[in-house]
């Protein structure tokens, strides 16, 4: 799928300006198909304003910014029939039962009528949730909630998946609930994946590669093994909160100045060869399959 398909996301010197303040500065990224990359870095970063641009909830000010294809100023509509996203803030409605819920994104999506049923039950399966589909909403507990909403996204069979700190407050069993099922989606018909995360084992073990934001502007890209190795001469047996302190440490160590203004040096841009497609499995298989294959690959 993904040899036939152009750049999932072909972003170029994109910037984004909340009156003085900039949130994204002159950001150059590029994702592969099929790939599932993390946008990482601390509050107030830019990564969130990053993702309403790539998914068309907030303008391109500046730059250019194509989702397959698909230029962000002029096809916003078909880039949304594209795309499913997951946010930081709940999206069900606890006063229907879950497949009212989803039945609810496929009308919003757009899903031919003859086609819908089929399509919310796949949506539903996908993400364990048969079982208790006709149940309302408001008595799910959280890790069926985030399964749910991914649920939403998925109905429209998106080439891109995002996912805004989709298990953030989830118990560890509930975030590998999460994340079996949408590797096994994504192995199924090959979406791609960005996914914003303050866990780092989540992102290391789950992500090709991983971008690193700081102040609105890329500091790091690469792939978890590659950016803990480029500074294991100052941190031996880096982990990847290793890299991201390594990036952001000046403000880590003064949160309040992660909100300023001040003007930084362009991110550089370490770009490397793709990780190969993982299995679906709990955090600890995932992680332990991409070491495997990196060691023979």
């Amino acid at each position: 799928m993904s040899g036939s398909l152009p750049t999932a996301i072909d972003a170029r010197h994109l910037t984004y300006r909340y009156g003085q303040f900039t949130a994204v500065d002159h950001v150059t990224l590029r994702v592969r198909p099929s790939e599932t990359m993390g946008l990482l870095g601390p509050n107030g970063a830019g990564k969130t304003t990053m993702v309403r641009m790539l998914t068309t909830l907030a303008p391109v000010q500046q730059g250019e910014l194509h989702v397959f294809g698909m230029d962000a100023r002029r096809q916003t509509t078909d880039i949304r029939s594209n795309i499913g996203y997951v946010p930081q803030q709940l999206s069900i409605e606890p006063a229907l039962t879950g497949r009212q819920n989803v039945e609810w994104f496929a009308r919003l999506y757009g899903v031919p009528r003859a086609e819908r049923s089929d399509r919310v039950d796949e949506a539903l399966a996908a993400m364990d949730l048969p079982d208790v589909a006709d149940r309302m909403a408001s008595t799910y507990s959280g890790g069926m909630v985030r399964r749910l909403e991914v649920a939403q996204a998925l109905v429209n069979r998106p080439s891109l998946l995002v996912l805004d700190e989709p298990t953030v407050g989830l118990d560890p069993i509930a975030r590998d609930g999460v994340w079996s099922q949408v590797r096994k989606m994504q192995a199924r018909f090959g979406m791609t994946v960005l996914l914003t995360t303050h866990y780092m084992e989540e992102a290391d073990a789950l992500c090709d590669r991983v971008a690193l934001m700081h102040h609105g502007a890329l500091r790091a890209v690469g792939a978890p093994e590659v950016l803990k190795a480029r500074i294991s001469k100052v941190s031996p047996g880096a982990t990847l909160e290793d890299v991201f302190r390594h990036y952001a440490a000046s403000d880590l160590d003064a949160a309040s100045d992660l909100d300023a203004t001040s003007d930084l040096d362009a991110a550089s841009r370490l770009h490397d060869e793709a990780a190969s497609p993982q299995t679906p499995g709990s955090l600890r298989e995932i992680r332990s399959s991409r070491r495997v294959a990196r060691r023979v690959g």
